[in-house]
């Protein structure tokens, strides 16, 4: 028998705060098998009671999975003396402490990259869009620091078409990249796929070309995009559709 408080748990579906959902369960919105359930600390089995708030079944999930917006200026492990951490733009709730598993960011952003950026408690999930062997697609826009001719332009996107080779970066080594996708919109404005994550990779594939990387973002990953109503810094939910994106 699986339970979860009912606060808890319907903070984890997505409807509020703690204390938000505690106030929706204390108004009599909520229902427990056809029962309105007033008490937020009531135990709910997830794998057999039946939740309805506002009159609409909740389709539970075990698993929380989240779409946050990163902001430059911060990185993606839960703790850090240095700089902010990505889990500090969770609201008071505290998306971590509602879990019943370990939430964590999927694969990293640099500290200066933004954008697309997905926390979840599931490892499984975790694990299959990071192994090498999926080749899931990542996709960055990038400014250069440097302006590009319309034949380096050519050159870059050849270039990297055909699998560029990267230098050496920490203790990452040299390294062939996979064939990727470059575009440019134009002379300082380009869109990057790649379907691998080596470390600073975008930025060591402009290196090779002979330029530098002033601004980056990601936008998506595999067919799953940025919303773009997400201010830098802002989270939500992943629906129930764009999950499905994912696996």
């Amino acid at each position: 028998m699986e339970k979860s408080r009912l606060d808890k748990l319907l903070a984890r579906q997505g409807f509020g705060t703690r204390k938000e959902t505690g106030r929706l369960i204390r108004r009599g919105m909520v229902c427990v098998n056809g029962t309105v359930c007033t008490v937020p600390d009531t135990h709910i089995d997830i794998n057999s009671d039946v939740l309805s708030v506002a009159g609409e079944a909740v389709i539970l999930q075990r698993e929380i999975y989240i779409m946050l917006n990163k902001r430059a200026g911060t990185v993606c492990t839960a703790k850090s003396s240095l700089y902010p951490s990505v889990f500090d733009e969770l609201s008071d709730n505290t998306l971590c402490s509602v879990s019943d598993g370990n939430l964590h960011a999927i694969g990293r952003l640099d500290l200066d990259t933004e954008g697309l950026l997905l926390l979840t408690t599931d490892g499984v999930l975790t694990h299959r869009l990071i192994s090498p062997k999926s080749h899931i697609s990542k996709t960055y826009q990038i400014t250069l620091a440097q302006a590009v001719s319309p034949e380096e332009q050519r050159m870059y996107c050849e270039r990297i078409a055909n699998g560029i080779i990267i230098a050496p970066d920490g203790s990452d080594g040299e390294y062939e990249c996979r064939p990727a996708q470059l575009a440019f919109q134009d002379e300082l404005h380009c869109t990057l796929v790649i379907t691998e994550g080596r470390y600073h990779q975008v930025k060591r594939m402009i290196a090779a070309c002979g330029n530098t990387v002033a601004y980056l973002r990601r936008t998506a990953i595999g067919l799953l995009q940025l919303d773009s109503s997400l201010a830098p810094g802002a989270f939500r939910h992943l629906t129930q559709k764009e999950l499905e994106l994912l696996v």
